[in-house]
């Protein structure tokens, strides 16, 4: 049967320090986890029950084995992750500073193998008959994933929904005005895009939130959600419906993973049916759960304690989820 959920592009092993408010140098301990955006949103999606595949490759490396099992422990399909022999595995350490600093150091130099996939090499009747189909602007930042990425998205030619995630990363790049070209083409071929203010900033040139998503609909795109950190979400759609979504309160404890579990949310909103509003407050408070954990993949949360967030969340949250903008 088609995947519900068939994301493309990063994946790795996320190194994260055991301990808090000290940096790297310091740092006695640490934990290993399975790492990379796109892989992250699968997992994500998996945990509400949503058949989900990563389109990927590994290093021919232990930590390729790594991945491998970990995708396969969270229930998330295999069979698109291949092996390039360019580079091992690529490795994230970050460091925890709560509740808002968080730097990351990528060793994905000079090129990670999930940026090794070729046009040639793609099931492109799985990137059209899956459900949902997310890719990642880090997949545009050099060849061949650029091209492969490009040509999955004409191929599926907005078929079912297609997600954009900005993905803005400046270490990936030579500069803004570099990626904004790419981004422009993916998002014709793109039926919802997300992303912070910054990643918009970088697509269409606008900054602000609603100038951001009236830019992305303008290029494109049938829904746009501008996420606004500490304001919270605003999505538009282009049959004129939006919503304004406030913050979930969260004591933060690492606020690396909260967009990859949005991302899953969003697409568990998304095949289930539910209108804006809902699945944008959906996929705002299991951004903030998992927020308030270590880890990314292993703290993905279930439908029920998403829904125990909404409910204890504040009167706006839970008995207004969609204000009307």
């Amino acid at each position: 049967m088609p995947l519900e959920l068939l994301t493309m592009g990063r994946v790795g092993v996320d190194v994260y320090p055991l301990q808090t408010g000290v940096g790297l140098a310091e740092v006695t301990s640490f934990g290993k986890y399975l790492g990379g955006s796109p892989s992250n949103v699968a997992v994500a999606a998996a945990r509400f029950g949503h058949p989900s595949a990563v389109i990927t490759k590994t290093g021919r490396d232990p930590f390729g084995d790594f991945v491998r099992t970990a995708l396969t422990g969270y229930g998330v399909d295999t069979r698109h992750v291949g092996t390039s022999d360019i580079a091992p595995t690529p490795v994230t350490f970050c460091e925890i500073f709560p509740p808002d600093d968080f730097p990351l150091y990528f060793y994905r130099l000079p090129k990670a193998p999930d940026l090794d996939i070729r046009p040639g090499e793609l099931d492109l009747d799985a990137v059209r008959e899956a459900r949902i189909f997310w890719v990642t602007g880090t997949g545009l930042c050099d060849e061949p994933s650029r091209s492969a990425t490009l040509a999955a998205l004409a191929h599926r030619a907005k078929a079912g929904t297609t997600v954009f995630d900005l993905d803005w990363r400046p270490m990936f790049w030579n500069a803004p005005e570099q990626a904004r070209a790419y981004y422009a083409e993916a998002l014709r071929h793109t039926t919802v895009a997300v992303g912070n203010l910054d990643e918009c900033e970088v697509a269409t040139g606008e900054r602000e939130p609603y100038a951001a998503a009236k830019a992305l609909l303008a290029a494109g795109v049938e829904l746009a959600v501008v996420k606004q950190g500490p304001k919270g979400v605003l999505a538009v759609g282009r049959d004129g419906s939006a919503a304004e979504i406030p913050p979930v309160p969260v004591d933060v404890v690492n606020g690396l993973g909260a967009g990859d579990a949005f991302g899953g949310a969003l697409c568990h909103g998304l095949l289930s049916g539910w209108d804006t509003g809902r699945t944008i407050a959906f996929a705002n408070a299991a951004g903030a759960l998992v927020a308030g954990r270590l880890a990314c993949s292993d703290a993905m949360p279930t439908e029920a304690e998403v829904e125990a967030k909404l409910r204890s969340a504040s009167p706006a949250t839970s008995d207004d989820p969609q204000r009307k903008v």
